[in-house]
C-alpha cells in the first residue's frame, strides 16, 4: 500500500525552503548569502518541478499505449496509485507550462545579454574599461569574454578620483564573480517556482552588496564606497538602470549596510539551512523510490499475468 502524504512532502519542503531562503540570505554576509540563495533556489526549483513530473507520470503511466512500453499492469497501477487522476492532470499541465515559460525566459534573458554585448563591443576601450561619450551618468558591467565595464563621461565628471576608483571596483567585482550568471539562474528558478521570486529579489540585492564589499576592500574605505554609489545613484535616477550596476538595487539600504559594521556568518544558521536543503533532496529521493516501487509492483503483476496466460 502506498500512502499519499509522502508523495506530496517534497512540494511542502521545497515551498518551505523557498520561503526561508530570502530571510536567511539577508542575515548573512553578502557573498555567503548570495551563494546560499542560489543553491537553495536551484534545489527548491529542481525539487518542485521533478516532483510535479513524478506525480504527473503516475497518471501518464496508466495510458494503455504508455503501459505497453513498460510493460506494466494498468489495473494494478490504478489501484495502488495514491495520486488522483485530476491531481496528476493538473501537475502535468503545470509541468508543461513550466517548460514553455522556462524556454521563453531563457531566450529573452540570453538575447538581452547578447544585445548588450553587441551594443558595447564597438566602444573604444582600454583593457576592461570602455568610456561612453554621454553626459547622462551611467556605469554598468557587461558580461562577455572578457567582460567589460562601461562608464559614461558624465559619470566620470560627476565623481572625484577616489569615488571613481570605488565605482569601477564595484563593477569589476560583478565581472570577476560572474554575477550576471547568479542573476540569470535566480530568474530562471523563479520562473519554475513563483515562490522563489522573493529569493530572486533578495539575490539581486546580495550580489550588489557583494560588489559593494569587494569595492570597499579594494579602496580600503567602505564609507567611500557608500558615498560613491549614493552620488552615482542620485545623479542617474532618471536613467534606465542596467541589470548589474553600482546604482542598482535599493541604494539607501546598501548605503546603510556599508555604514554599519559588516555582517558575520552564523554557523548555526548555515547548518540549519543546509539541513533544510538536504531534507528537500531526501524527501524527493523517498518519493522517487516509492514511485519506482509502485511501477515495479505493476510490472510484476503484468509479468505474472502473462505467464499464467501462456500455461
Amino acid at each position: 500500500m502506498f500512502w499519499p502524504v509522502p508523495m506530496y512532502l517534497p512540494l511542502l519542503v521545497s515551498a518551505a525552503l523557498a520561503l526561508v531562503a530570502p530571510w536567511v540570505g539577508r542575515r548573512m554576509p553578502p557573498r555567503v548569502g548570495a551563494w546560499a540563495m542560489l543553491c537553495a533556489a536551484v534545489v527548491a526549483a529542481g525539487t518542485w518541478v521533478t516532483e510535479l513530473a513524478i506525480l504527473a507520470f503516475t497518471a501518464v503511466g496508466q495510458v494503455p499505449l504508455v503501459a505497453e512500453q513498460g510493460p506494466w499492469s494498468v489495473s494494478v497501477l490504478a489501484a495502488e496509485d495514491p495520486v488522483s487522476r485530476k491531481t496528476a492532470a493538473v501537475c502535468a499541465g503545470v509541468v508543461l507550462l513550466v517548460v514553455v515559460s522556462l524556454t521563453v525566459a531563457s531566450w529573452r534573458r540570453g538575447r538581452a545579454l547578447v544585445d548588450a554585448w553587441r551594443e558595447c563591443r564597438h566602444i573604444a576601450s582600454g583593457g576592461d574599461l570602455a568610456v561612453l561619450d554621454d553626459p547622462m551618468p551611467a556605469a554598468f558591467a557587461v558580461l562577455g569574454m572578457p567582460g567589460r565595464v562601461v562608464v559614461s563621461s558624465g559619470m566620470l565628471r560627476l565623481l572625484d578620483g577616489l569615488e571613481r576608483r570605488a565605482l569601477l571596483a564595484h563593477e569589476r567585482a560583478h565581472l570577476r564573480h560572474r554575477h550576471h550568471l547568479f542573476s540569470l539562474v535566480l530568474h530562471l528558478t523563479a520562473v519554475v517556482n513563483p515562490l522563489l521570486r522573493p529569493s530572486e529579489r533578495a539575490g539581486a540585492f546580495a550580489v550588489e552588496r557583494w560588489a559593494d564589499e569587494e569595492a570597499g576592500a579594494v579602496v580600503g574605505d567602505r564609507r567611500l564606497v557608500a558615498r560613491a554609489i549614493a552620488r552615482a545613484a542620485l545623479a542617474s535616477s532618471r536613467a534606465k538602470p542596467a541589470a548589474l550596476s553600482a546604482t542598482g538595487g535599493p541604494v539607501p539600504q546598501r548605503v546603510q549596510a556599508l555604514l554599519a559594521p559588516p555582517l558575520r556568518r552564523s554557523n548555526m544558521m548555515m547548518a540549519a539551512f543546509v539541513v533544510l536543503m538536504g531534507t528537500c533532496c531526501a524527501s524527493l529521493a523517498v518519493t522517487a523510490h516509492d514511485t519506482e516501487r509502485l511501477f515495479e509492483a505493476a510490472m510484476h503483476a503484468h509479468t505474472t499475468a502473462a505467464q499464467l496466460r501462456t500455461r
